[in-house]
């Protein structure tokens, strides 16, 4: 097939990348697509109908069947497989070809990547696309970084397969290099975050309130039409209706309760540690993911360490109004803290991300779209250079009056033994940044004593050590 046709590649016929190809040519956009492994490539020419789809194992006649200057989409798994990728692809290209790494790529590998192509006349964008399948197939929120002029090259195609609010796509370019690579990580870790608290949430229900699993779907759909509306707490209303077709019960209860994590939430927490920012929720997150994974050793703890025995409460409906009031506190704080990292990262990186043109693409199409981002929106919108979500006048006056919620929950779960550390580190973030003093003088002044690590004065400037007496012990 020597015949240029086909306006986009698509390397990766996996579920992302055969059901965005679908996308793309659903709006006019014909595709070739490449894969190795021959159960892919066999499965798209079946679902293909269409003249404007293909498929080929052959890698040259992937490349001489595409339109030139060439426009190539990478979705394999994130690490040495993309480099591989590129390496094979390399020789083959010509100037001005473009490829466009859509998965989820730590940031740093895309620099990389940028660097090592920055000598020739081959193009690269690294683009988070988020959505998962159905997302893929219908429309998901895309976060391109890379070039702006390049952008403006794909845009028509990007913003036509991208979900739509109010007719706006759900894409924008975001930044140069690796910008649209650490969107979709802070998008990833504040995922993370908003995971956890749904399930601390679940168990607080489930436990004190003792509500079934009919009932907790109740509860979800019932908050899914509110201040909660997002598409988390959409799926988590169905998930309590669907049947195990092994056993007949409700799958959830069939579920092991171990997690595992892939890397976006945990890199999200390492840049955070590195970049200086708080984001304590995200980092609890990924912490009780690996907490969950120590099934063998909670086993053993559950039978030799005592603790409260929960008690179911007498008012449900108490319990689950203050719930809500807990849970959109706390999602709050896990958007300010992504939101915050964001600012950081786009100053230390020289991104130059708009927190609200983030927010209005997130509104829908990806995972954490969610009823709130409208006010984020609005909050970035009417103050760009907000230091943090939670002092907008409108986000603050939220939180106020969401806080008796998350408060009585808390209280709730420590008297009943039940953990809900998220939720913790939600109001712990809260009254941390609210307060105008915290006990940083002592840390300093341990350092100091210790390790001649100087402090400053809060009367003067300066740097100041002291010889510290020592009492004998």
């Amino acid at each position: 097939m020597n015949e240029q046709i086909f306006d986009y590649g698509m390397i990766g016929l996996g579920t992302m990348g055969r059901n965005l190809a679908f996308n793309m040519n659903d709006h006019g956009f014909s595709v070739m697509g490449y894969d190795k492994n021959s159960a892919q490539v066999g499965l798209f020419k079946k679902e293909v109908d269409d003249h404007t789809l293909a498929a080929t194992m052959n890698l040259e006649e992937f490349i001489l069947s595409l339109k030139t200057p060439r426009a190539i989409i990478i979705l394999v798994p994130a690490g040495k497989t993309v480099d591989n990728v590129i390496n094979e692809l390399k020789p083959l290209l010509s100037e001005n070809d473009l490829m466009m790494d859509c998965g989820n790529s730590h940031f740093t590998d895309t620099n990389n990547r940028i660097e090592k192509l920055a000598g020739s006349t081959i193009h690269f964008m690294g683009i988070g696309v988020s959505g998962g399948e159905s997302g893929a197939r219908y429309g998901p929120s895309i976060m391109p970084g890379g070039p702006k002029e390049i952008y403006t090259r794909v845009a028509p195609m990007l913003e036509a397969v991208s979900a739509k609010v109010n007719n706006e796509p759900c894409v924008t370019w975001l930044g140069p290099g690796s910008a649209g690579h650490y969107v979709k990580m802070v998008h990833n870790g504040i995922e993370y975050g908003l995971m956890q608290l749904i399930a601390e949430t679940y168990h607080v229900l489930k436990i004190v309130g003792g509500l079934n699993n009919d009932e907790l779907h109740l509860v979800f759909s019932t908050w899914n039409k509110g201040i909660l509306q997002s598409f988390l707490i959409e799926i988590t209303a169905a998930i309590f209706l669907q049947k195990d077709d092994l056993s007949n019960k409700s799958l959830v209860d069939m579920i092991l309760d171990s997690a595992k994590q892939k890397g976006t939430g945990g890199w999200t927490s390492e840049d955070a540690i590195n970049l200086q920012v708080p984001i304590p929720v995200i980092d609890i997150a990924v912490s009780m993911r690996h907490m969950s994974g120590l099934k063998k050793e909670r086993k053993i703890a559950a039978a030799k360490l005592s603790g409260h025995d929960a008690k179911q409460t007498d008012n449900k409906t108490e319990l689950v109004d203050m719930l809500e009031q807990a849970l959109y506190f706390a999602m709050i704080t896990v958007f300010a803290q992504g939101m915050a990292l964001l600012q950081a990262a786009s100053q230390k990186y020289e991104y130059d991300l708009q927190p609200a043109h983030i927010a209005k693409i997130w509104r829908s199409g990806c995972i954490i779209r969610a009823a709130l981002l409208e006010d984020i929106l609005t909050a970035f919108s009417k103050k760009p250079d907000l230091p943090n979500l939670m002092i907008s006048k409108s986000i603050a006056e939220k939180l106020q009056h969401s806080e008796k919620g998350i408060r009585y929950i808390i209280r709730k779960a420590v008297d009943n033994g039940i953990p809900v550390p998220s939720m913790m580190m939600a109001l712990a973030y809260y009254d941390s940044y609210r307060s105008e003093w915290l006990p940083a003088n002592l840390l300093q002044a341990q350092r100091d004593f210790f390790g001649a690590h100087t402090y400053e004065r809060n009367d003067k400037d300066g740097i100041f050590h002291t010889q510290w007496k020592q009492q004998n012990s």
